[in-house]
């Protein structure tokens, strides 16, 4: 198979074209060659901005390509009517914040899509992300039909992740002392590692599968609370973690998703969020690894990077201790009626 990634050297992208490499088909990456520019010196490599250099990759032939790296309608538009006649298949890969609800639990490809107030704003932010990502997925759709492939991630975690959203916890977890844990154990959460929705993209690139699919994981249910004893029996002297909750730490000003990864307030417009449902997918022969396979993996990957490197998701330890102090203090003037 021909497989030509839109971006390619990182997070997603490097493992989609590392295991489309592994499987013997030929890569082509284009990007503008910033990133991990010595990654994958057996793929081909044709080095661009998609905004103004999509010529670049006319008169050429391929049998899938992979949008790993679109955001704006526009220039994701005018990436798949460029390859409308270069592909059979364009993979798109869109997010689960394309939804307009999440009221409810168990949420279908099928469930409507958010839409942006102003239709003619290009910039990404957490309000238009949803919106603008959908909108992406129409101009797909309406150049390529059935040969539309398009996936909506949870939160994609595994190594060589930029953002460290979830690598906060196994890395926190690791670094022993107290630590926070937001809100209570039994609340649900939902990612996916990297590899796995790296895999199945190639496999269904090799069968030429159209259609939307949620790729969410684990497999099975998983908690907060189980993550945190994941990431703690990983590690030889792991933090105790103490479980502060929600509205102490929207007092104290926390910001949910950022400083503590993974953590969405519960309340009646959100709490769907983390229960998407995967199952379309499942039935399409994705598979999810075991957590503590992702976050040993992760602590390995990390353990390589420079002692210096501040992570970019989390909690400063200093301003993590303070609100543990509060939270402490406020607890006992409840227990003593104050």
């Amino acid at each position: 198979m021909k497989l030509l990634i839109l971006g390619g050297t990182v997070f997603l992208g490097r493992h989609i074209a590392e295991a489309a490499i592994a499987r013997g088909h030929a890569v082509t990456l284009f990007n503008r060659g910033r990133s991990n520019p010595d990654l994958f010196p057996e793929a081909e490599r044709v080095t661009g901005d998609r905004a103004r250099d999509l010529d670049r990759l006319s008169g050429r032939r391929w049998d899938a390509v992979v949008d790993t790296c679109g955001y704006v309608p526009r220039i994701v538009g005018a990436s798949a009517r460029l390859l409308r006649s270069a592909c059979d298949l364009y993979v798109f890969i869109s997010s689960v914040s394309v939804y307009r609800d999440f009221r409810e639990f168990g949420i279908t490809e099928d469930a409507p899509r958010a839409e942006l107030a102003d239709p003619t704003t290009e910039e990404v932010t957490g309000e238009t992300y949803g919106a603008l990502k959908a909108l992406c997925e129409g101009e797909v759709t309406h150049e390529f039909g059935t040969g539309a492939l398009i996936i909506r991630p949870g939160l994609i975690v595994g190594p060589h992740d930029p953002t460290d959203r979830f690598t906060y916890w196994p890395v926190r977890a690791s670094r022993g002392g107290d630590a926070i844990a937001p809100g209570v154990p039994g609340r649900r959460v939902q990612f996916i590692d990297a590899r796995d929705l790296a895999q199945w993209i190639v496999t269904m690139c090799e069968a030429r599968r159209g259609g939307v699919f949620n790729a969410v994981g684990p497999s099975a249910p998983f908690t907060f609370g189980d993550l945190i004893a994941t990431c703690c029996a990983a590690v030889s002297n792991p933090a105790q973690f103490c479980w502060v909750p929600e509205r102490f730490l929207l007092e104290q000003g926390v910001q949910p998703w950022t400083e503590l990864p993974l953590w969405i307030p519960d309340d009646e417009n959100s709490r769907g969020m983390d229960a998407v449902s995967g199952a379309r997918a499942f039935e399409a022969g994705l598979t999810c690894r075991m957590v503590q396979d992702t976050v040993r993996d992760i602590l390995d990957w990390y353990a390589t990077l420079p002692p210096d490197r501040a992570m970019r998701a989390g909690m400063a330890s200093d301003r993590e201790q303070a609100i543990l102090q509060a939270w402490r203090q406020a607890a006992q003037n409840e227990a003593n009626g104050l």
